[in-house]
């Protein structure tokens, strides 16, 4: 954990992510990326320079109608004494059954956006938290050239005017392994997403086609978030 803080804070002041008396929302999935952002954001309360406080939420889409338990995520949000919200939404039946989208993820990552967004501005938050990683960076460039022939990111920092709202994307420079090393060994409790569509994402797809170049091409996510940040595309 002490290496992700450090290169949590790393982002955080290098893209000036958090100022003095922000209110933070902090998207939980329930996921390792979500949970280990949400404990690191809360420990580093403690000496980064500029004070701030976190709020937690969570999106149950209610896969084949079904509440999740999120019981193990209210009870890590206790211990860290930071406020959680579970929201109740119609996410399953909206994108599977009523749309019956044959790539359902677009739109249900664009909806949980919107949803995320009215929860943080009626908590009073003007700053959301999201759990993308260096690899989360690589596959979203590498997704973009190959999809739509476009050169381009995700921000390390976006300002929605719509909204008032800033997102954040603290862990940028963090790797997946290290991630998935720190939720090992502090025991974080992880909830399995139920999503039929789980694991066999266009993501998925360009991940392992990443790892397969990464054989001849050493560390090609690493080289390929660090073009980002000499090319200044996007924010980086």
């Amino acid at each position: 954990m002490r290496l992700l803080m450090s290169k949590m804070r790393g982002a955080m002041q290098k893209y000036g992510m958090i100022k003095d008396g922000d209110k933070i929302a902090v998207g939980v999935s329930g996921g390792k990326d979500s949970v280990a952002l949400l404990c690191a954001l809360a420990e580093l309360r403690r000496f980064y320079p500029a004070s701030y406080s976190l709020y937690a939420f969570t999106l149950d889409p209610r896969f084949f109608g079904k509440p999740a338990d999120y019981s193990p995520i209210k009870e890590l949000c206790q211990r860290l004494r930071v406020p959680y919200h579970v929201e109740c939404t119609d996410l399953w039946e909206i994108v599977f059954e009523i749309r019956k989208e044959k790539n359902p993820c677009s739109l249900c990552a664009k909806m949980r956006r919107g949803i995320l967004h009215g929860l943080a501005k009626n908590a009073g938050c003007n700053k959301i938290a999201l759990g993308h990683h260096l690899d989360d960076a690589a596959e979203t460039f590498y997704m973009n050239l190959l999809n739509g022939g476009k050169i381009g990111c995700f921000s390390p920092v976006s300002y929605l005017s719509r909204r008032d709202l800033t997102m954040i994307r603290p862990m940028i420079f963090a790797r997946e392994r290290e991630i998935v090393n720190a939720v090992s060994r502090l025991g974080l409790p992880v909830v399995k997403s139920a999503c039929p569509v789980d694991g066999e994402t266009e993501r998925r797809r360009v991940s392992e086609l990443l790892s397969r170049l990464e054989t001849d091409y050493d560390d090609l996510r690493a080289k390929t978030v660090g073009a980002l940040q000499r090319s200044g595309i996007d924010g980086w």
